[in-house]
């Protein structure tokens, strides 16, 4: 294991599905074996779109950290812990801010994907909500916060999130030249192939669009919610010839969830018409549900010693709030606060 740091978290959104698990879990997994991994529940970052939301949000939190415990973060080897609970992370938001000018934050795609999220919001809601909160436009400092605070040396992301990193290296480099130290480090990508897993109706894949499969969901829920795959558009008969590379959904998980034999038979027999799309999605909701199984029986007894649950997430606040005090301790020196 290499003695950098690695920081990466995500936003308090509840029960995590399949593109989480596609995208960013199984990363993390081989990630913790390589680098000293902090992941954080950002229950912070959560309510900068959804403040004023927040009757599920500890349970939202507990979800996301059995998720994770789940499909493999060993508490053994990274350091789980809820943002809102190392407090250096706000203290030194408040710090950058003071140092961070205006329109690197304008400019941040991070922002302006959360102004479209809040925007969504808005449109589907009559209430009136302000489209941009000082905590909203603060958010892409937070972010660099989270990752300064623990000094990360390395930001696992996929070529689309670079430039969210890019702000977090300009600031550090500022704040180093600002303040005459070599405090801080320039942290660098970790880049990553995240597959793209859509969800069952072909859109992206999320929670508030309602068509995702969730990592928890029981076999029969998991079943049903696959035999809503898009599949090729084209057929219309059990016997037509098919087309994979046109499934809009259904045979991307089966490469995203398949061994390489069954994706390679699964293509032959649709090209043949030999395979209809309601016997194949039939086969992948047992693949998807096998293999998930065990994170599931896994998942459910955490579930049932939830003191135990917190019992690491409490010691992993505590070991995260001792990295970010000894970060904290220099910054306070070289601002001479």
């Amino acid at each position: 294991m290499e003695n950098i740091n690695l920081v990466s978290g995500m936003r308090s959104t509840g029960k995590l599905h399949l593109g989480h698990y596609m995208g960013v879990i199984t990363n993390w997994v081989k990630l913790q074996d390589e680098y000293n991994c902090f992941y954080f529940v950002a229950d912070w970052h959560a309510l900068t779109t959804k403040y004023d939301k927040t009757e599920n949000l500890r349970q939202d939190k507990l979800d996301v950290v059995l998720d994770w415990l789940a499909c493999g973060i060993n508490p053994n080897k990274s350091t789980i812990y809820f943002q809102s609970k190392v407090l250096q992370i706000a203290e030194l938001h408040v710090l950058l801010s003071m140092v961070t000018p205006n329109n690197w934050v304008e400019r941040d795609p991070t922002l302006k994907d959360m102004v479209k999220i809040l925007k969504s919001k808005n449109e589907d809601t009559s209430e009136n909500v302000p489209q941009m909160s000082y905590g909203l436009l603060g958010y892409p400092v937070l972010m660099s916060a989270d990752i300064m605070v623990m000094n990360g040396g390395i930001v696992p992301v996929g070529v689309d999130q670079l430039a969210h990193l890019e702000i977090t290296r300009d600031i550090a480099r500022r704040f180093n030249n600002i303040y005459k130290t070599e405090l801080f480090n320039e942290p660098k990508p970790k880049l990553t192939q995240i597959p793209l897993l859509l969800g069952v109706d072909g859109q992206k894949m999320g929670k508030s669009f309602h068509n995702d499969v969730k990592i928890s969901d029981d076999e029969e829920t998991t079943s049903k919610k696959i035999m809503q795959c898009i599949t090729d558009r084209s057929r219309a008969r059990k016997d037509d010839l098919g087309h994979p590379d046109k499934c809009e959904v259904a045979f991307k998980y089966y490469q995203a969830f398949a061994d390489s034999e069954t994706v390679k038979q699964v293509e032959c027999e649709c090209k043949a018409g030999q395979r209809g799309c309601a016997d194949c999605k039939r086969q992948l909701g047992k693949i998807i549900n096998d293999k998930f199984a065990p994170i599931r029986t896994k998942r459910q007894e955490l579930a049932q010693d939830v003191d135990k649950v917190y019992d690491i997430i409490n010691e992993g606040n505590k070991k995260a709030a001792l990295e970010a005090e000894k970060t904290m301790k220099l910054v306070r020196d070289a601002v001479n606060i």
